[in-house]
């Protein structure tokens, strides 16, 4: 290549400022919407200082990314691994899901048919059978046999979007292990807390893009912390919930994992041994057995026999307290 060439090529790379400049303004936009829907101080604070810390760089987070991977975004100050993913999220893919979540625009259809073997169609198949909404719900529901189970998915296609998730998601070809998952106790706690606070009007309100042709700001969001995870929760926004009217039951939690975010939807259960009860979708067994030693303890489930203490929400306001003790018992409509 000729030296004119050259020097046209790297004319056409934007400077590392400008780069950097893009993805500070996405992670200090989650800050600011994050600190509007009242999420912990600590957690705006460290958004708000990964785009500060960005802007500060001399080189580019793209050639961080390309030389020395995401373990070289990790090893800068104000950068966790959580605000590594949602960077190597937007270089790679020019999206960010939680923050398209916080606006209330998230697609999961879209994203789905982004995965090459998956178009619209089969999307929206996926997210309607399989209650598949993000990238990491595509890549448990392949490893665990269901994507298999839908028709279409035969085995070649199916070790083919795994090789585009393990490239996507930054990791090695393996399933998520047991011990990574947050205690089914703790997501019900989130789901109590959410479902509570949602009844009495104590949550920030955010507008969805989907389903909503008014624009109103209808959807409760929660921003709550639990055994040093953060979680968010909201109702259920998607086509199957308002097909069958559970956009007022189905509650879908998210928190960050060791190896990316994580994605569960509460629901409550209408027939067999859970009847009456809130239950992680993919997690019965686990529900039934938290349901079965601790029979009503603890804020998930009431009072405990042995104790004579209330609990927090039969002390909280009677609006609370009767909202979340239907809620136990039978469920939101």
């Amino acid at each position: 290549m000729s030296e004119r060439g050259q020097t046209a090529e790297l004319a056409r790379l934007p400077e590392p400022g400008v780069v950097n400049d893009v993805i500070a303004r996405r992670l200090e936009e989650v800050a600011r919407l994050l600190e509007i829907q009242g999420a912990d101080v600590h957690r705006v604070r460290a958004w708000r200082s990964g785009g500060e810390r960005l802007r500060r760089l001399d080189r580019s987070v793209e050639v961080i990314l390309r030389e020395e991977g995401i373990e070289g975004l990790d090893r800068l100050p104000d950068i966790g691994p959580v605000i590594s993913r949602a960077i190597k999220s937007l270089v790679y893919t020019g999206r960010l899901p939680m923050l398209e979540r916080l606006r209330g625009e998230m697609e999961p259809e879209r994203l789905l048919a982004s995965v090459p073997g998956i178009g619209r169609e089969l999307a929206a198949r996926l997210h309607r059978e399989l209650d598949v909404a993000t990238l990491e719900d595509l890549e448990a529901a392949a490893h665990s046999g269901r994507l298999a189970s839908v028709e279409g998915f035969g085995a070649k296609r199916v070790a083919g979007i795994l090789d585009t998730l393990a490239s996507r998601l930054g990791r090695a070809r393996f399933p998520r292990l047991e011990a990574a998952e947050a205690p089914v106790a703790e997501i019900l706690e989130v789901d109590a807390e959410y479902r509570s606070k949602a009844a009495a009007g104590a949550l920030r309100r955010i507008a969805p893009r989907r389903f909503n042709p008014k624009h109103e700001s209808w959807l409760p969001v929660l921003h709550t912390e639990r055994g040093g995870r953060q979680y968010t929760a909201l109702f259920s926004n998607t086509a199957r919930a308002h097909e069958l009217g559970r956009t007022g039951d189905w509650v879908v939690i998210y928190h960050d994992g060791p190896d990316g975010e994580r994605r569960e939807t509460v629901v409550t259960v209408r027939g067999g041994v859970l009847a009456g009860k809130r239950a992680v979708r993919g997690r019965e067994e686990e529900c039934a057995r938290f349901y079965r030693e601790r029979p009503i303890t603890g804020t998930a489930t009431g009072r405990s026999p042995e104790s004579p203490e209330a609990p927090w929400w039969e002390k909280a306001s009677p609006e609370i307290a009767e909202a979340y003790r239907y809620g136990v018992t039978h469920g939101s409509r």
